[in-house]
């Protein structure tokens, strides 16, 4: 690995830990900012394909999508989404240039994949953040060094999550590197089975572990339930943005950070986490004894 893509990672683990634990309108605010730049690489690939997508209103309805999943984080986003959807489809409507079902869609996509999907990780650290808040702005610090129990349900289960999904991508490289001689896929000839299989297990560990420390119910079913639904979540998103990169025929969707391409190259694998974790936490996890 090349001395400026350690770097970045490091800057990178650095400020994501940061935001998310102090949470509140700060982890907004910094999930704003990567919503905003990871949509203008989308649309930048979509564009490449000859597609002329409504991006001003999509980049504006998924900035409020994330500010009601601040202030609303169990539900008033998902009456939102259509909304918003609404919105672009009017824009698109009225346009002077009769607008196609390819600029539509993509248009669409750019709010679910872009907007909507990441607004979940919004949602996921604002659990309880209210309750224990100390800063202004909704965030918090931890004032002593706390037992797991005393920390928000929104913090220590996000910090599991990432823990999880770098794992997950940490394991697969290094295993795929030197281990990995299966292609897992065309779309991504670099990923091997067995750096895959490597990652999940990775994650599962991780889950696993999680679990013990946060002391949930049915562990370590629990554990590894959400560490092999993360790690293949993650492989997932991973294989779903190098396939949009294979369309629009680019190898990076940018070049923002140093030794790793774009912000969508970087956050792929926490598009199609965010929810399913939230959702796990929400819905399963209270149905189970402690």
């Amino acid at each position: 690995m090349s001395l400026a893509r350690i770097f970045s990672a490091v800057v990178a683990i650095i400020l994501a830990l940061g935001m998310i634990l102090v949470g509140g309108w700060y982890f907004t605010a910094g999930v704003a900012v990567l919503v905003f730049l990871g949509q203008q690489e989308y649309f930048a690939l979509v564009r490449a394909k000859g597609i002329a997508p409504a991006a001003k209103t999509t980049l504006f309805v998924s900035q409020v999508l994330l500010v009601i999943a601040n202030l609303s984080p169990l539900g008033l986003a998902d009456a939102v989404m259509p909304i918003a959807g609404t919105c672009i489809c009017f824009y698109l409507l009225f346009q002077p240039k009769l607008a196609s079902i390819a600029d539509i869609s993509s248009s669409i996509l750019g709010l679910f994949y872009g907007g909507y999907l990441p607004s979940y990780w919004v949602r996921l650290r604002s659990l309880e953040q209210s309750a224990v808040s100390n800063l202004p702005l909704g965030g918090y610090f931890p004032t002593q060094f706390p037992n797991f129990e005393d920390l928000p349900a929104g913090l220590t289960i996000t910090l599991l999550a990432f823990f999880c999904i770098w794992a997950a991508d940490i394991g697969a490289y290094f295993f795929g590197k030197f281990f990995g001689k299966t292609r897992l896929s065309n779309i991504s000839p670099k990923k091997t089975v067995e750096g895959a299989v490597f990652g999940v297990l990775a994650s599962v560990t991780v889950g696993v572990f999680g679990s013990w420390a946060l002391e949930w119910g049915g562990f370590p079913l629990t554990g590894l339930a959400l560490g092999l639904m993360i790690g293949i979540t993650s492989l997932l998103g991973d294989l779903t943005e190098s396939m949009m990169k294979r369309d629009a025929g680019v190898k990076d969707s940018g070049q923002l950070i140093p030794g790793h391409g774009g912000i969508l190259d970087r956050a792929d694998s926490y598009v199609f986490t965010a929810p399913l974790v939230f959702y796990f936490v929400t819905l399963l996890l209270p149905l189970l004894p402690s």
